[in-house]
């Protein structure tokens, strides 16, 4: 799927009706699907809570909070990147707290295109997570089918007296001759003498 075709769900925690409008235009082409504001940490915690999000955006502070704690908790979120609009005075310190999390900081007062180009690197950087999710579960399916191809092994070695070299190039062999994948020779294996 390209880039283009994708669509990004968006969490907007700013008390800034100038802010709120301004990312409203930007955010109203149609890379931007679920788009979600509030004017509280407190509603923001609880709409994270009930379904997860592309793109946080905090518009810091807010009547509740600040929103640094939300934002650090945020970025924890499956794949989700978050962007925190601090004060100018305030930047050093914050982003001192907030980058080892991963948390992405603009000074405010900020343009407009300032705002859209933050976007943008909220885009890669979410694009960037997706990739790394894509290899986790696939490292993690290889890990799977390993344990399971192990423990046919060892069924093989038990029940036929196997070797295991025997009982690797047996699984190798079947997989091969059948069309299949190692691991179904494996699950069948195990239900065979399970």
């Amino acid at each position: 799927m390209s880039l283009m075709e994708r669509s990004y769900s968006v969490l907007i925690a700013s008390a800034s009706e100038m802010i709120n409008n301004a990312l409203l235009e930007i955010l109203s082409v149609p890379e931007y699907d679920c788009i979600r504001k509030t004017a509280d940490i407190s509603s923001a915690r609880r709409m994270l809570a009930d379904r997860s999000y592309d793109i946080v955006v905090i518009n810091s502070p807010l009547p509740d909070d600040t929103g640094y704690r939300f934002a650090i908790d945020a970025s924890g979120t499956g794949g989700t990147v978050v962007l925190i609009m601090v004060q100018s005075e305030l930047y050093g310190d914050m982003r001192a707290k907030l980058s080892p999390y991963g948390v992405f900081l603009v000074k405010k007062p900020l343009s407009k295109q300032t705002l859209n180009d933050s976007l943008m690197w909220m885009i890669s950087a979410r694009e960037r997570i997706r990739n790394l999710e894509k290899k986790t579960v696939s490292i993690e399916d290889k890990m799977d089918e390993i344990r399971l191809v192990n423990r046919a092994k060892w069924i093989l070695i038990r029940e036929l007296n196997m070797d295991e070299p025997s009982a690797h190039r047996y699984i190798e062999k079947q997989a091969m001759d059948r069309c299949v994948t190692r691991r179904e020779i494996a699950e069948g294996i195990i239900r065979t003498y399970s």
